[in-house]
Parts: C-alpha cells; sequence; structure tokens
C-alpha cells in the first residue's frame, strides 16, 4: 500500500494547483469541515479516528453495511482504517469484499511530493516470461528516459546481478521502485547490450504517450496511447485537441485507443476525452449517473456527453489490460450505448466502477469509496473487469506504435478484415497470458500504480 501512495503522490500535482487545494474547498461545501492548513502535525488521536470514521459511516458507498462494531480505536492510523473499512462492501454476484482501494494518505507527503522532494528512475517494467523482465514504458522527462532506454528492451542484470525470474520478484520492485540508484544492463532490439547508472529524480509525467496515424493495408487508423488521467490538465486537453484535430484531417478510418496500463485519475478529464471519441450522435445525451449512497442521495448526478472536434466515428478499439482501471474503465463503459466498442489485450480490465474524492482530517487525507458510476443503460457493476473480444499478449518486446505488436496488430488486422484472425487462439497467447507464475509476477510489479477514480469536484448539490 505504501509503494501505490507512493506513486499516487508522485503523479497527482497539477501545473495549475495542488490537487488536494482544490478538494479542500469541494469539502467545505459539503459541509465537512477542513482542517486548518496550519494544524501541527502529529500523532493520530483518538479525536481523529473518530473523525475518520464519522465522516466513513456518512459517505462509504456500502456505510449500511459498516456495524456498529466497527471501531476506530482498533486502528493505528486512518490508512489502517481505510483498509480495515473495505471488508464492508459486499454486491450482489460477488464473492466476497469488492473494495480493493480505500486508502488514506499523510499530507506531510502529499507536500513533501509537491515541493518536489519525490522521484524515482521512470522505469516500468514487466515480465514477458518467467525468466524474462521488459521495459513496458518509460517516461520521456525521468532519468530513464533521458539515458534513451525504451519500451520493449529486456533487462538481463540489475545491479550487477542476472537473477531476474518471476521468483525474484521482491527484488526487481524493490531495485526499480524503491531506490534512489541502480545499474541496469538492457539488450536492444538489436541484441546489442548496454549497461547504464541510473539515479532518481524528479520529473513531470506525460500521459499522452504517442499519437500517430498508422497506414495498415490502405486503412488509415488512429492510435493514442494515454498512461493517465492525471497530471497538468491544461497541457493534457490541449493535446487531446491537437490529437483529434490531426485524426479528423488526416480522415483516419478508426481509433485504437491504448489504455493498457491506466490505472485511472480524474473523472473530468474523463469526460473531455470521451467527448473527442464519442460520434456526433451522442452530444447531449447520458454520458454516465454518478450515485452516492441512499444517504447522500441529493448529491447524485447525470452528465451529458458535449461532442468536441469533428472527429464521428461509429466504432473505437481499447486495447486494455488488468492495468486498466478506473477512469479507463469509465470511459469504455460510457461509450458502449453509443459505439461499437471493441477490447483486445492479455485480460479483462481491472474492475473498479466507484471512486471517492479525499476528506481532511487533521494531518491526512481519507479515501473510502463514495460513489459509483453507470452508463446510459444503467451498466456498471463490473467488479470482475470488463472482457476483452479477442485475448491477445501483450507485445512487450515491442516499442508502441511498432504494427507488429501482439496488440495494437489485432485492432489494426480486425480493422481491415473484420477478425482477429489467430488472436486468442495461439500458443504464444497462451504462454504470455495465462502463465500463472508471471501472471502473479506482474501483479506484484503493479502493485506501486495507483487506480482511482477521484472526483475533484467532491459531492456537490443538484443545480435548482
Amino acid at each position: 500500500m505504501q509503494n501505490l501512495k507512493k506513486s499516487f503522490l508522485a503523479v497527482a500535482v497539477l501545473a495549475t494547483g495542488m490537487l488536494f487545494s482544490c478538494k479542500k474547498t469541494d469539502v467545505a461545501q459539503n459541509n465537512l469541515a477542513p482542517a486548518s492548513p496550519d494544524a501541527p502535525a502529529g500523532p493520530v488521536t483518538a479525536s481523529d479516528r473518530d473523525t475518520a470514521a464519522g465522516y466513513s459511516r456518512d459517505i462509504y458507498l456500502w456505510n449500511t453495511q459498516i456495524p456498529s462494531s466497527f471501531s476506530s480505536s482498533a486502528y493505528a492510523d486512518l490508512g489502517a482504517m481505510m483498509t480495515g473499512l473495505r471488508q464492508y462492501s459486499t454486491e450482489p454476484g460477488f464473492s466476497g469484499p469488492v473494495d480493493k482501494w480505500s486508502f488514506a494518505v499523510k499530507k506531510t507527503d502529499w507536500d513533501a511530493t509537491a515541493s518536489g522532494s519525490a522521484g524515482d528512475f521512470g522505469l516500468n517494467v514487466f515480465f514477458r516470461t518467467a525468466n524474462d523482465l521488459r521495459v513496458k514504458h518509460v517516461e520521456p522527462a525521468s532519468p530513464a528516459g533521458r539515458a534513451g532506454v525504451r519500451r520493449g528492451w529486456q533487462i538481463v542484470k540489475i545491479n550487477g546481478s542476472s537473477n531476474i525470474s518471476t521468483n525474484n520478484t521482491s527484488f526487481v520492485s524493490q531495485a526499480v521502485f524503491q531506490s534512489t540508484s541502480g545499474s541496469f544492463t538492457f539488450v536492444k532490439p538489436d541484441n546489442s547490450q548496454v549497461t547504464l547508472n541510473l539515479n532518481a529524480g524528479v520529473y513531470q509525467e506525460r500521459p499522452v504517450v504517442l499519437s500517430k496515424v498508422i497506414n495498415h493495408e490502405g486503412r488509415k487508423v488512429g492510435y493514442f496511447v494515454f498512461n493517465s488521467f492525471m497530471g497538468d490538465t491544461n497541457a493534457v486537453f490541449n493535446e487531446f485537441r491537437n490529437s483529434f484535430s490531426n485524426f479528423a484531417s488526416a480522415g483516419i478510418q478508426d481509433l485504437v485507443v491504448d489504455l493498457r496500463y491506466n490505472g485511472g485519475g480524474y473523472v473530468t478529464m474523463q469526460e473531455k476525452l470521451a467527448n473527442y471519441i464519442a460520434p456526433s450522435s451522442a452530444s447531449g445525451n447520458l454520458m454516465m449517473r454518478q450515485q452516492f449512497n441512499a444517504r447522500n442521495s441529493q448529491y447524485n448526478e447525470n452528465t451529458n456527453f458535449s461532442k468536441l472536434g469533428s472527429l464521428n466515428l461509429p466504432r473505437v478499439f481499447f486495447i486494455v489490460s488488468k492495468s486498466t482501471a478506473s477512469a479507463s474503465e469509465l470511459l469504455i463503459n460510457n461509450l458502449k450505448p453509443y459505439m461499437n466498442v471493441v477490447l483486445v489485450g492479455p485480460s479483462p480490465t481491472h474492475g473498479k466502477p466507484v471512486g471517492f474524492f479525499p476528506i481532511p482530517v487533521k494531518d491526512w487525507y481519507i479515501f473510502p469509496v463514495s460513489f459509483k458510476t453507470v452508463n446510459k443503460n444503467g451498466e456498471g457493476s463490473y467488479f470482475g473487469g470488463i472482457p476483452v473480444n479477442a485475448i491477445v499478449p501483450d507485445g512487450l518486446d515491442k516499442d508502441w506504435g511498432d504494427p507488429s505488436e501482439s496488440a495494437l496488430n489485432a485492432a489494426l488486422q480486425y480493422s481491415v478484415t473484420g477478425a482477429f484472425g489467430m488472436a486468442g487462439r495461439s500458443e504464444e497467447t497462451r504462454t504470455l497470458t495465462q502463465d500463472p507464475q508471471v501472471r502473479r509476477g506482474n501483479e506484484k510489479l503493479d502493485e506501486h500504480t495507483f487506480k482511482g477514480e477521484i472526483d475533484t469536484r467532491g459531492m456537490r448539490p443538484k443545480k435548482p
């Protein structure tokens, strides 16, 4: 959980201001008194725990399931309390609690990140096979990005050790995500090797990884790789506008949106992207319904489509994986009633149809799951993930935008022929998507990434 928090803090700084500066106002509008910004930090008191428990009993989506025996005194801090709260979240059709996300974070951790004291290598990795570790993504402005590391490179040594396998995932995770320096030996696509010594550093993440037009067998396909619904909203919205303007000018015949590692983020950013992708016929119609618990039903809200740009396609492809979560799933679900939505990837999506907003409690922010979303057709209980139309390996041996990369190639082939061919039935697919050892190893490596659907606007009274 600590790694998840660190990653959340590292990516949620906005150029237009700190995320929580907006949220404090939202919370105050909801009659939840924010803590004084000058309040001294200190140990969590019984009063702090009682306050957090009181907010949870009121705002938690499954608040009626919280028993009277739920005691705030049983938890050492608010993070432990939010984790303990998760057990009270049963849903029809699912065995066991569905909430895997409610959490809390100290303001000091947030402030340290906002002041620029946090950073990493900008290197993200997954296992392609049990003994084949690959770079899945590199942030261009990060230490690894500036050193020239690219997606698809194989890592054969870490700090001089070649003991790299799914049996040694903890070592890999510690070296890649929790270290301030390290030595990495890479094998490039041309089989040459390079050893790089990297030092962690602070950098600005770039959510839009790639936007290009691919000419595939006479058909023009727009390819848009989007890694996070967080970051500098003005910069991201400018990239949305430029990308979709270019797609429309090029006369693309299909669109592939790559969300395979996108764990979500701001609901408002999802709304913007949905309005660029949706066909013109969706404009003015219901995009989604945001629903709070029965006690707070006065805050339920409908959001309609308001078409942006001139791109007007009847179909959209999404490349997804188990890492595709929250706001990414919200985008897919919201478009389904209006378009032919085709999903390809190694697995169903993560399964998080719910969201939260921060509530200040002294020197902490708590995030109890507070709302769920459904689309025009009332669909939204995808706690088991959204299924794919074709199981296709994550082409970890290829760089972004390579037409031969497994998942992208499947979408391109379907665009041209209307069929996936051997996708989902080949031996390579079985090996690279169903090996339980690889799956468990990658789940461990994915723990550091944030998965959330955050509405910075909090709970807003209905407009008269």
